[in-house]
């Protein structure tokens, strides 16, 4: 089993390397949700700590429909994330239509090689959180999905994870995030069969 922490600053990385955390998501302003995080965070982080660091790319809250000069953004953020040492890059695209933005995400994803690219809890605002499995799997670099099954918790969630990662089939791994915790991460595991789970708590508080 794989445990993800979400971190923030120095501080946190450190912690939650000491306290078990097998990779980090290095994230900026959680309290939006997670932005990207400044250079010389990412570079301080990947640089001393000797897990996989994934580097957000989000340059602004709200929803996830981007417009083209944020999109131009969100490139150069990728390429400061590369050359400072990320191990992965995390986004998510939308369209207006409510849909996964394949054409975006595929033009993110060629950006970020041969950096692989978790594709965060946007999928969890579809209406239909599988069928953002079936595109996603056909995206090359495309290689972890972030969700909750479209739920506010990972343990409401549990079914459609379940759904969610028998069509991911070979292609995917489906990282389980939403209110794990320390004190429920084998709970959440054994309900949704999940080898990797995402956590602000998943090796204790931070």
């Amino acid at each position: 089993m794989i445990l993800e922490a979400c971190v923030e600053n120095w501080d946190e990385a450190q912690k939650a390397k000491l306290n078990g955390a097998h990779r980090l998501e290095l994230c900026s302003h959680l309290e939006l949700d997670g932005l990207t995080p400044d250079q010389e965070l990412i570079k301080k982080t990947c640089s001393n700590v000797n897990i996989p660091v994934m580097v957000m790319i989000r340059p602004r809250k709200g929803d996830f429909v981007y417009s083209e000069e944020e999109l131009q953004q969100m490139e150069k953020e990728i390429d400061i994330a590369k050359n400072n040492g990320a191990a992965g890059i995390v986004f998510g695209l939308l369209t207006p239509e409510n849909r996964i933005d394949v054409v975006n995400t595929q033009r993110l994803a060629i950006r970020a090689a041969p950096l692989p690219v978790t594709f965060h809890k946007a999928i969890d605002c579809l209406a239909d959180p599988i069928e953002g499995v079936l595109a996603l799997r056909e995206i090359k670099g495309i290689k972890r999905i972030l969700t909750s099954g479209g739920k506010p918790t990972a343990r409401e969630g549990a079914k459609v994870i379940l759904e969610m990662i028998d069509k991911s089939g070979d292609a995917l791994t489906i990282v389980v995030a939403g209110r794990v915790t320390n004190e429920n991460v084998k709970e959440i595991a054994e309900l949704t069969g999940a080898k990797e789970l995402h956590g602000r708590k998943i090796v204790g508080v931070l």
